[in-house]
Parts: C-alpha cells; structure tokens; sequence
C-alpha cells in the first residue's frame, strides 16, 4: 500500500512541475494480467491462475491488450483533460 501511495504522489508532483510544457503525467495501475511469466509461475502452481481470478471480482485476470488498450487511451487526445490521474484497470481488485 505504501508503494502504491508513493507512484501516486510521484505521479502528481510530476504532473504539477511538467503541466506547463505541455506533458501529461498519468499512472496505470493494473490488476493482475496473463503474461507469459504468470503462466510460467502457475506451472509450478497450478492453482495460481484461479487464485489471482479468484481475487478479482470480475473472476478472471485482465488480457495485456486490455491493459494496452487503456494505455492507448491515455495517449490520445481523447485523455487531454486526464492529468495526474490513476488509472484503476484491475477487474475490481481495489473495490474490495
């Protein structure tokens, strides 16, 4: 919780001191995603992939491109307003 805290307070003082030469600062954070060293440990772990679904309320781990695809997002001029914003992608993860 302390990390998540710190990216957040970064993330705002950046965006703050580079507002005025036209950067956006934004932070992602994500939920748990299906990448290939995820399904690596769940290997060894056979239950692990339930597990993290489990945890998410929308019962499954985000797909990468579900992640990329907001990221996309907040590099467009459709997020020109978004400044010094999280970006919660987790499946509900932080709702709990």
């Amino acid at each position: 919780m302390a990390s998540e805290h710190a990216v957040l307070g970064l993330t705002r003082s950046a965006a703050l001191e580079f507002i005025g030469q036209g950067v956006r600062v934004n932070a992602v954070l994500p939920g748990g995603i299906d990448t290939p060293m995820v399904q690596r440990f769940s290997a060894l772990n056979p239950n692990l992939m339930d597990q993290t679904a489990a945890a998410h309320p929308i019962g499954r781990i985000a797909r990468p491109e579900e992640i990329a695809n907001a990221i996309v997002w907040l590099l467009s001029d459709a997020a020109s307003f978004a400044m010094g914003s999280p970006l919660v992608i987790d499946g509900g993860y932080t709702t709990r």
